[in-house]
């Protein structure tokens, strides 16, 4: 994930004895973060650099590692299934129904439980808190290569590139685990391409394609891209697992997505209250304001 101006706020919001172990959360923690740093854009057909803003303190942050460092000391309750809010008559308190029959009675419950939030569920209903879904789609891969594979795809950029293809496609490749330096081989990249396709087109799709036919699909697709992405995608094995979906968002904005938060027991937060497309690259820094 990456972060850069949401990093200010994510170090107000852990104690100062987790800043230092931040670095150890990045896909490659033995190099330090550059004081400015580039978002190189390429253009994805010709491989031509498009733009390449500067960007101070680019942090890529490994999802698992981020989760476990904010998790130390906090008191979590694993398994624990949502089933209903119950608010109190006292006007300040909210009891909370799980599936295994608990219930929990707290000051306020914050929803953060993702794009499929069930609080948000329980707050507007089941048409309300629906996800919009939106005409695009998009495969992602997750792949090890041969020592020389992993320097060749690395040497575009040590953590990660951008690219809008002029075929309508978009694509992103970059680093997401780099434990060590001297074994390229044990690196694992991260990448995808993204495109436009009709929900009705997704909808057929999904009734035939295996995972066989959706990396076959992208393969396609990699082969009409400039480096890395070329050789990322020629280089899978025919068995390479990977991970298709339609795109979808939440608009908190929109009239009938407002919630009652009773008189402050209630709310949502990150994902659960606004789901948006990945391509801008801003998802961790909007959940944390």
């Amino acid at each position: 994930m990456g972060i850069h101006w949401g990093m200010k706020i994510l170090k107000s919001l852990v104690p100062e004895s987790a800043l230092p172990k931040l670095q150890f959360c990045q896909v490659d923690p033995h190099t330090p973060t550059k004081p400015l740093d580039i978002l190189s854009f390429v253009n994805g057909s010709t491989g031509e650099l498009m733009s390449a803003p500067e960007i101070p303190y680019f942090h890529r942050l490994r999802r698992s590692k981020l989760r476990a460092l904010l998790a130390q000391d906090l008191d979590i309750r694993w398994n624990k299934r949502l089933k209903n809010i119950i608010y109190e008559h006292d006007g300040k308190s909210v009891t909370c129904v799980f599936e295994d029959v608990q219930y929990i009675k707290r000051r306020l419950v914050i929803g953060a439980d993702g794009a499929k939030s069930t609080v948000r569920r329980l707050l507007l209903g089941p048409e309300h808190s629906l996800n919009t879904r939106l005409p695009y789609a998009a495969t992602f891969v997750r792949a090890r290569y041969t020592r020389e594979q992993a320097l060749f795809l690395r040497s575009f950029h040590p953590l990660f590139l951008a690219s809008p293809h002029p075929d309508n496609l978009f694509a992103f490749f970059g680093l997401q685990d780099a434990l060590d330096p001297e074994e390229p081989e044990s690196w694992t990249f991260f990448f995808y391409i993204s495109w436009n396709s009709s929900i009705a087109t997704q909808d057929e799709e999904a009734k035939v394609f295996d995972n066989a036919a959706r990396l076959k699909q992208v393969k396609e697709m990699g082969k009409g891209f400039a480096e890395p992405w070329k050789s990322a995608f020629e280089w899978l094995p025919e068995d390479q697992p990977v991970w298709y979906f339609g795109l979808a968002v939440w608009d908190p904005r929109e009239e009938s997505h407002r919630w009652y938060n009773r008189n402050g027991r209630v709310t949502l937060a990150g994902d659960s209250a606004h789901p948006m497309s990945y391509q801008r690259g801003q998802g961790l820094n909007h959940s944390m304001t």
